[in-house]
C-alpha cells in the first residue's frame, strides 16, 4: 500500500445516510478480483441514468468534484454487505478519506486494509466539514493523519482519534502481511528454534 502522512484535496459532500456497500459498488461489478478498474462503477447507480448518461444531479457528476479526494458522508456509510470491492472502488476513484459519524465496521475494517482512511468525527463537526464541501472547487481540506487532524479552508481544525496500531499501518504503507513481515527476524529465530526442538514436525 501507498503511505498515508497528509492528503490535501477537494472534499465531496454526500449528505446521504446509511450508504450501503451496494450503493458504492453495485453487484454487477463484483465479478472481478482486480483492485483496478473499480472507480468507473463506484456509485454507478446515482452517476448514470439508464441510458448511460451522466446523471448532473450526482455530486461526483459536478465538475468541481469530478476529482475530489476526500468524501464527507452522512451516518453510517458503508453497512451492508461484507464487499472489499467498496473500498477498492473508491480508491481507483482517487478518494482516499472518507469522513462522516459513522461506518458499517466490516467497511471500516476494510479500508485500512486497502490504504483508505475512514475518520469517525461528532455530528457538530461532520456539519461543518459538509459546509466547507459545500464551497466546490474551494472546498480544500488537508487531512493530517500523524497530527490526527482535519484543517478546513479557513483554518479550522477538527480533531479526530484513531487506533494507534492502524495509524502505525497506515503511515507506514503496510497491509497485513506488511505488518507480519516487520517481525521478519523474530519470526525466522522462531522457526529455527522449533526445528531444532522438534526435527520430526
Amino acid at each position: 500500500m501507498e503511505k498515508f502522512t497528509v492528503l490535501e484535496g477537494v472534499a465531496a459532500p454526500l449528505k446521504m445516510i446509511n450508504v450501503d456497500t451496494d450503493m458504492i459498488i453495485p453487484k454487477q461489478y463484483l465479478k472481478t478480483i482486480k483492485r483496478t478498474g473499480l472507480g468507473k462503477g463506484l456509485f454507478s447507480e446515482k452517476r448514470f441514468r439508464d441510458d448511460g448518461s451522466e446523471n448532473p444531479d450526482f455530486v461526483l457528476n459536478k465538475p468541481a468534484y469530478r476529482k475530489a479526494k476526500i468524501l464527507v458522508a452522512g451516518d453510517n456509510f458503508g453497512c451492508g454487505s461484507s464487499r472489499e470491492h467498496a473500498p477498492w472502488a473508491l480508491m481507483d476513484f482517487g478518494i482516499t478519506c472518507v469522513i462522516s459519524t459513522s461506518f458499517g465496521d466490516i467497511f471500516y475494517n476494510n479500508c485500512f486494509k486497502n490504504g483508505v482512511l475512514p475518520i469517525k468525527v461528532k455530528p457538530e463537526d461532520l456539519e461543518k466539514l459538509f459546509d466547507d464541501a459545500d464551497r466546490g472547487a474551494n472546498a480544500t481540506l488537508t487531512v493530517d493523519l500523524e497530527k490526527q487532524e482535519i484543517r478546513g479552508p479557513d483554518g479550522g481544525v477538527v480533531k479526530f482519534d484513531i487506533d494507534p496500531h492502524r495509524k502505525h499501518a497506515l503511515l507506514n504503507g503496510l497491509d497485513e502481511v506488511g505488518v507480519t513481515m516487520q517481525k521478519q527476524s523474530k519470526i525466522e529465530s522462531f522457526e529455527a528454534k522449533a526445528k531444532q526442538s522438534r526435527p520430526w514436525v
